[in-house]
């Protein structure tokens, strides 16, 4: 699903996000956003704090770095995100995977986990949002 470059740079995200956890102690939530329509990164820019990072995957999947912020602030700021969506689109077919920051995770895991819990959540047309819960209900 992932370009190899893409893959690169989202390694380099999600290490420097790790390297200021370690150095300075504060914690981000990683995201993966899906949205079905065109939406350029910086019309979704414009839906974010300045603060987070995002990555274009793909015409329909961005990957967003919510920095300095917990993953329960992280679940409110991709309900901001996605109530943003819904009325600038006006539609609602967007939804957002959300991963527990931890630093023993390799990059490559966060990312299989993310495109893990979004393929879930995009199963499951009641919530829009969801994290790594999902992926405990189906064992």
């Amino acid at each position: 699903m992932i370009h190899e470059t893409i893959k690169k740079r989202l390694k380099i995200e999600i290490n420097k996000a790790y390297y200021i956890a370690k150095r300075y102690n504060v914690q981000s939530t990683f995201a993966f956003l899906y949205h079905n329509g065109e939406l350029p990164i910086d019309k979704l820019g414009k839906f974010v704090r300045v603060s987070d990072h995002l990555l274009k995957i793909d015409e329909h999947h961005y990957f967003i770095n919510f920095t300095f912020t917990n993953q329960e602030d992280a679940f409110k700021a991709a309900q901001n995100l996605l109530l943003y969506l819904d009325r600038y689109f006006n539609h609602q077919d967007s939804c957002i995977a959300l991963d527990t920051f931890d630093i023993t995770k390799s990059p490559t895991i966060v990312l299989n986990r993310l495109v893990q819990i979004l393929t879930e959540t995009k199963k499951n047309s009641y919530t829009r949002i969801e994290d790594e819960n999902i992926l405990n209900e189906l064992f």
